[in-house]
Order: structure tokens, then C-alpha cells, then sequence
């Protein structure tokens, strides 16, 4: 198949751009690199099947596709909230555009969507059904509230112009190719440990994510989108629950040296609980996570150790 993936050169598009290569499609990637980067997709320019288009998807877009996957959007607080009001109108007017090519050429069209649509959740875990407990005027809600508007979208056009979508809710996930600079509490310790600063745990270390190796999530994006009835929302999401003290805990003990611990207030509207109910995802695309968080923290401490020795 031709397949476009918006958000084509960042830490979970390069590594659909890779996988969905390998399986034999023709792959354009889009990204304005605002985070993407290009040495995330540099090892594939010479595959005659894949395409970089530099473009903002703020702005339309004209291709013949068969499939799109949207997963254009700046995903980490210190990069959505630098510009809040770009990432509404990325959020916004990336799934609007991405719709509106999928209805013209009768593609199938993916959304990357968030657990964070379910604000700082009420009800643990977090089935499809709940609501969510957002805050629409705090510092997150232009990613948290953009995601949700973008969700809005796909399902009228799916019900006004039965637009073939598919919308994934993606827990936290890790692994090769995060930013070293993107605030996520993953790569905060590995690259604080790595450069032998303390690692800093915001409030009091008590409250929870689960962590989600990027290969699973992949794995989660390709079943949703190639299910031949399944709409979604699907949370894709590994359900292992971890304190913060215990991820960095066991960041300090694989990577060693003189870092400790220390804590900072907490930020605003920050969630205390988050761990996907994956009955659905399950059920329906016979997926689970396999990647254990011991194993998947060794190959992403690898990844920013080659990185931060190249400087």
C-alpha cells in the first residue's frame, strides 16, 4: 500500500516509517520537524519506497494514499506548552486535513489520540468508556483538549461521511529515538543519570504511569488500522503500574554512578494515577504488550548513551 504518515520523522513515526517499510509498503513521510529529526529516518533515505516531504500539517496537504496515519503533534509539556496555541491548531487542523484528504481519496485514516483526553483520571485504570476529567483552561489543556477536538472530528466525519478511521489512545511510551530534551519522565532520568546529575521527581515520587516499549505500541498502531471493522477509541498501553521513585530507582541502579534523588513541587494539572484498561485492544486486535520494562529501559539507556557520547 501508499501509506502517509504525518509526524513521520519523530520517535513514534520513524519507527512506523521503518516497520511499515519492511513489510513491503510505500511510505510518505511529513514532518515540519518542530521535534521530529532527521536522523531518526536518515538510515531509510535510500530506500526507493520511502518519501520526505518537509510540510506543516497546519497547512492542507494533496497526496494519493491508501492509508494515513496522523500522528503529527509535539507530545511532551515542555514542547506543547512552548507554543500552546500552535499545538491546538496542529492538533485541530492536522485531523481536519487529514480527514479531509482521506475522504477524498477513500483512504483509511488513523489518529493518534492520548491517554491524556482522560485528564487526571477519576476512574483506575482508564476503560474507553470514561469520559475523562480535563481541566479546558490549564497549561496542558492545549494538547489535552486539542487531542480531544481532533477526536470529535474523526467520529463526524465517520458518522456524516462514513470516513473509514481508526483512533488509537496512546499510554506512556519509551523507548529509542525519544528527545533527550523532551521532559518525559523516562528519558529525564535515563540522560539526568547518564551526565551524573540527580534525577528529579516532581511532588512526592507516589504517583503512577505505565510505560508502553515502543515496538508494542507499534505493533497496537498496525492491528487497529488493518481491523476491518474496529473504529476505536483502543487504548493501546502496557498495564504495569510503576511509582516514580520506583522508575527512577531502577534507572539509578542499571545505570549507576554518583546521581540521587531529589523532588521539585508539582506542576499544574498533573495527573496522579494512569494505567490503560486493555480488555478492548485485547480482545479485538488479540494484542498485549510484550516488553517487559526491565528489558525495554536497557535498550533505550543504550540509545541515549551511544547519543549523548556523540555529542
Amino acid at each position: 500500500m501508499r501509506i502517509l504518515i504525518t509526524g513521520g520523522a519523530g520517535f513514534l513515526g520513524s519507527h512506523l516509517c521503518e516497520r511499515l517499510l519492511r513489510e513491503g509498503n510505500e511510505i510518505i513521510c511529513l514532518d515540519n520537524f518542530f521535534t521530529g529529526r532527521k536522523r531518526n529516518i536518515a538510515h531509510l533515505f535510500g530506500d526507493s519506497n520511502f518519501e520526505l516531504v518537509r510540510h506543516d500539517v497546519t497547512n492542507p496537504f494533496h497526496f494519493e494514499v491508501d492509508q494515513i496515519y496522523n500522528l503529527a503533534c509535539p507530545a511532551s509539556p515542555p514542547h506543547y506548552q512552548h507554543n500552546p496555541i500552535k499545538t491546538t491548531k496542529t492538533s485541530f487542523l492536522g485531523a481536519m486535513h487529514s480527514l479531509g484528504l482521506a475522504k477524498r481519496v477513500g483512504a483509511r485514516v488513523f489518529q493518534a489520540s492520548t491517554s491524556e483526553v482522560y485528564g487526571d483520571p477519576e476512574v483506575h485504570p482508564q476503560p474507553e468508556s470514561y469520559k475523562g476529567s480535563v481541566n479546558p483552561i490549564g497549561i496542558r489543556a492545549c494538547y489535552d483538549e486539542g487531542k480531544r477536538v481532533a477526536e470529535t472530528l474523526f467520529f463526524d466525519y465517520y458518522r456524516q461521511h462514513q470516513t473509514e478511521i481508526r483512533v488509537v489512545r496512546i499510554f506512556n511510551t519509551y523507548g529509542p529515538r525519544m528527545l533527550p530534551d523532551d521532559g518525559r519522565v523516562v528519558s529525564n532520568f535515563i540522560v539526568q543519570a547518564l551526565s551524573g546529575k540527580d534525577l528529579t521527581i516532581y511532588g512526592d515520587g507516589t504517583q503512577t504511569r505505565s510505560f508502553c516499549y515502543v515496538d508494542d505500541l507499534i505493533d497496537g498502531f498496525i492491528r487497529l488500522m488493518n481491523h476491518p471493522a474496529q473504529t476505536g477509541p483502543v487504548n493501546i498501553g502496557n498495564p504495569g503500574e510503576f511509582t516514580m521513585l520506583q522508575l527512577a530507582e531502577l534507572v539509578l541502579k542499571k545505570v549507576g554512578g554518583p546521581s540521587k534523588i531529589t523532588f521539585l513541587p508539582l506542576p499544574g494539572d498533573d495527573p496522579k494515577q494512569r494505567k490503560p484498561d486493555i480488555t478492548l485492544a485485547q480482545k479485538d486486535l488479540g494484542w498485549a504488550p510484550t516488553v517487559e520494562l526491565d528489558k525495554g529501559l536497557d535498550a533505550t539507556i543504550e540509545y541515549f548513551d551511544t547519543l549523548l557520547k556523540e555529542g
